[in-house]
């Protein structure tokens, strides 16, 4: 890419500030514009940032210049991105609900030899969102793929935790009902590596109470507004997260929550202890789903849990 300055002339970068103004194939930065090279046809998944308008690559600024049209799971959110960098690129709407009908006309503008940028609503394309469908439909039609990298709210929040970095399992979000989430979470249990999730401030507290049920007092942190002017970052074992969310307002932003991995050393409940985990998870909770929730928090076999399953829910009618 070519940087000029306001008179046209070449020069480096620098920090005045300058309102941006919109282009064909150019963005400004750092208060100087930018030409932006000829794209090389393909469908190019570009990362954007999860709320710092600042957390965005040069790579990705000239890729969203210089394409033909910018493919957007919001386009309400990538026009204010746009338009901060004096970006004047096209944007068309590909979303669940008309991904499609969307779809076939995307993959043909692709096999003409356009040059699209695939967008999320922040963060990179693809981690829950429709794009995996379009990426996949690409690859069965041997159309070029290319990754410009940047933010991710997962990998941000992990670096910042305090929890085992070497393995992590991204789940997303969890069912919205505490049946189902616990059911999840329970196959998670034995997952040698820290969990990831997303989740809504208006549900995150009952979740916590859930991974707390399930999965017992492992260690946690709570991820909110990452790079955002109100970020947070909350440490500690899940029962005290989930005690302490359940006595304040509803939190407001998007939510990260990551959870430690089992510990190595398992120690086996006593028989009063399984009777009182058995007795909670059947409060909410079928038999069998009970068992399997238990099993997974305590490490004792499945059948076992849920023989004693059966005896407590008898004596429970």
């Amino acid at each position: 890419m070519t940087i000029n300055d306001d008179m046209g002339r070449k020069s480096p970068m620098t920090r005045d500030a300058m309102p941006p103004t919109l282009g064909v194939n150019s963005f400004t930065a750092f208060g100087l514009k930018a030409e932006a090279e000829p794209l090389a046809p393909g469908l190019h998944v570009v990362a954007t940032p999860i709320g710092n308008l600042a957390d965005i690559s040069l790579r990705a600024l000239a890729t969203l210049a210089a394409a033909d049209a910018v493919v957007a799971e919001d386009t309400r959110v990538t026009k204010k991105l746009l338009a901060h960098y004096g970006i004047a690129t096209p944007i068309v709407a590909y979303h669940e609900h008309n991904a499609a009908v969307m779809r076939p006309h995307l993959l043909a503008r692709l096999a003409n030899g356009a040059a699209l940028a695939l967008v999320s609503d922040a963060g990179t394309p693809l981690i829950s969102d429709p794009g995996y469908k379009l990426v996949t439909a690409a690859v069965e039609e041997n159309i070029p793929l290319i990754s410009v990298p940047g933010a991710s709210a997962v990998l941000a929040a992990l670096v910042v935790a305090g929890l085992p970095t070497d393995r992590f399992f991204f789940e997303g979000f969890l069912p919205s009902k505490s049946a189902a989430r616990r059911q999840r979470i329970a196959e998670l249990a034995s997952i040698p590596g820290t969990l990831v999730f997303f989740e809504s401030p208006h549900r995150v507290a009952e979740t916590l109470v859930d991974l707390d049920a399930v999965l017992g007092p492992r260690e946690a942190a709570l991820a909110r507004e990452l790079t955002k002017h109100f970020e947070t970052v909350r440490r500690g074992s899940l029962t005290a997260l989930a005690t302490a969310l359940a006595e304040e307002p509803t939190p407001k932003g998007e939510i990260v929550l990551l959870v430690a991995p089992p510990s190595q050393e398992i120690v086996a409940p006593t028989a009063e202890d399984l009777d009182q985990k058995i007795g909670k998870a059947l409060e909410t909770l079928s038999v069998k789903e009970a068992a399997t929730v238990v099993s997974a928090a305590t490490g004792q076999p499945r059948r076992k849990v849920y023989a004693r399953a059966v005896e407590l829910s008898a004596r429970m009618r």
